[in-house]
Parts: C-alpha cells; structure tokens; sequence
C-alpha cells in the first residue's frame, strides 16, 4: 500500500491459509505418522526420539507353561493382567530380584496367555525403552483414546546418579493432573527393588540436608507399583526340574540320568543357577544331540 502497511488479506484468503496450516499440523502429530495403526498387531516397540509405534510381527518369548519354580509368581501376575484384561482395576506391577530368573520372560507369556484369551484382540504389549523414559508422557498421550488396552513393559529398568527421569514415570504412574489413562498399565522389571543402586541411596543419604526426606524422594518411586513380585536364585531341585520340563516339552531324546548329571556340571561351571543358565544348558544339549528345539 501506499503508506507502506502491510496488505490487509480478505477472508477468502485467510480460510485456504488456516486450513493449510491445520493440515499440516494434523501430519505432523504422532498419532497421523505413518506405523500408528494401533490395532496393526498385538505388540509395538515405543520410539522415543521418532513419537511412534513400530509394530512388531513376532515376539520373542517362550510359553508360560515352560516357565518353572516361579509358579506362585506366575499365577499373581496373570490374575492381574486378565483383571486389566476384563476392565477392572488392576497395578502397575514391578518384577524385581535375581538375574535369569525369568523376570521378562514372564511379563511377555502372561500377555500372550491373557490375549489368547481375550476376544477381539483387545490386549497389546508396548516395549519402551530404559532410555526413552523421559518421552513416557508422549506414549501416554497416544495410547490414551485408542480402543483397545495397553501392557506397557520396560525390561531392565534402574536409575543411576544425576538420572532425574524416574520423575516421568513417577508422574505418569499415579501423579499429574491427568494422571495414568484407564487403559494403559506398567509392568516394569529390575535387578534392584528400589529401582535405584544401594551406594546411590547411601550418599545421598550422607550429603542431603534432610538424610530422610531425600532418601524417600529416590525410593518413592517403587512405591509407586502396587504389585511387588521378588524373584529368587533358585534351588538345585528347581534348576533340575526347569531342564526335565524343557526336555520334555522339546522331546529331547537322552536318558534323564545322563542329562541331569551334564546339567549340575553345567551350572557348577557357571557358577549359578537360573532359568537362563537351565535354557542355555538346553541349547547346548540340543546341539549335541543333532535337535532342533520345535515344539
């Protein structure tokens, strides 16, 4: 214009413009990215840095009924998950203890037996990474209207020092102003009960002007999780039925005296038992007995 002021635009012009803009926006927004069909399948890894769902054909998991000497365990959390399953309440689980034990393994059966069961394939599991906690309100917000219920699963999860993002997933557990959506539960493991190193929780009991209220603050978190499943080292009983039970599943052809005395010498090597020391002693066995493990 003459005075030099911008042109004024007409409304016929301002309309095109703002749904150019919405357009764009909604194609930007995670839940239009391309691989955010959430009933695509029945399990999605979460990507933090990319806010998306990739879909994952097959999981890698082994059957419930393999999983030995963690009966009592098993049977909680698969209550638990078919009360999630069925709309009732059910908490946000926390399998914490000894390495091998099966910790993983179980979260990973229990869906696959709870959404075998369930009609409609109504029950997903979503792996999000220790590392990608910090997005968790993101996944949240995604999962939150879609029409079928979530099992959430961080396997390994621990915090060291200086790492503040247990605080998302303090928030995203029971705190925040919209708090966990109704169809969304975590299920989480870790090697420590408390989520955090002993020699963590130790010095910032020593350096912190309040020892009480700073060492609440880093344990509170656990606290969040209403289910507390401890996993222990096992018995030799225990080891041994766990490789009887794998043997028969697998039909393993060895004599059982010949095998149950090549499976102590195999843990005695190793120094432990565990149910991943009694599967690695199975595929060793079934590599020598020319067998593959089929069901």
């Amino acid at each position: 214009m003459a005075d030099g002021s911008p042109p004024q635009m007409t409304l016929d012009q301002i309309v095109p413009l703002l749904d150019r803009i919405a357009r764009a926006l909604e194609e930007k927004s995670p839940a239009n990215r391309p691989g955010q069909d959430l009933n695509s399948c029945d399990a999605f890894v979460w990507m933090g840095e990319e806010a998306r769902l990739e879909p994952v054909p097959a999981v890698s998991r082994v059957d419930i009924d393999l999983l030995q000497g963690i009966d009592r365990l098993r049977d909680i959390l698969l209550e638990n998950t078919r009360r999630f399953a069925a709309g009732l309440p059910a908490n946000n689980a926390l399998l914490w203890g000894a390495r091998g034990m099966g910790k993983s393994s179980l979260v990973k059966a229990a869906h696959a037996k709870v959404a075998a069961e369930v009609p409609g394939r109504r029950l997903a599991l979503v792996e999000i990474h220790r590392e990608d906690i910090s997005t968790l309100p993101r996944l949240m917000t995604l999962l939150r209207d879609a029409d079928r219920q979530f099992l959430v699963f961080c396997d390994d999860l621990s915090f060291d020092q200086a790492d503040t993002s247990y605080k998302s997933l303090k928030a995203v557990l029971e705190g925040g102003i919209e708090g966990r959506p109704e169809n969304v539960l975590f299920y989480a493991t870790s090697n420590r009960r408390h989520l955090m190193p002993r020699d963590m929780v130790d010095n910032e009991r020593q350096r912190a002007i309040n020892p009480t209220e700073a060492v609440e603050e880093m344990v509170s978190l656990s606290d969040r999780f209403g289910l507390w499943l401890g996993f222990h080292h096992c018995s030799q009983d225990e080891y041994l039925e766990m490789i009887r039970k794998y043997c028969e599943h697998f039909s393993l052809d060895a004599p059982w005296t010949d095998v149950r005395a090549q499976a102590i010498e195999w843990t005695n090597t190793r120094g432990s038992r565990s149910g991943r020391v009694a599967w690695q002693f199975i595929q060793e066995l079934a590599g020598k007995l020319g067998q593959k493990l089929e069901s």
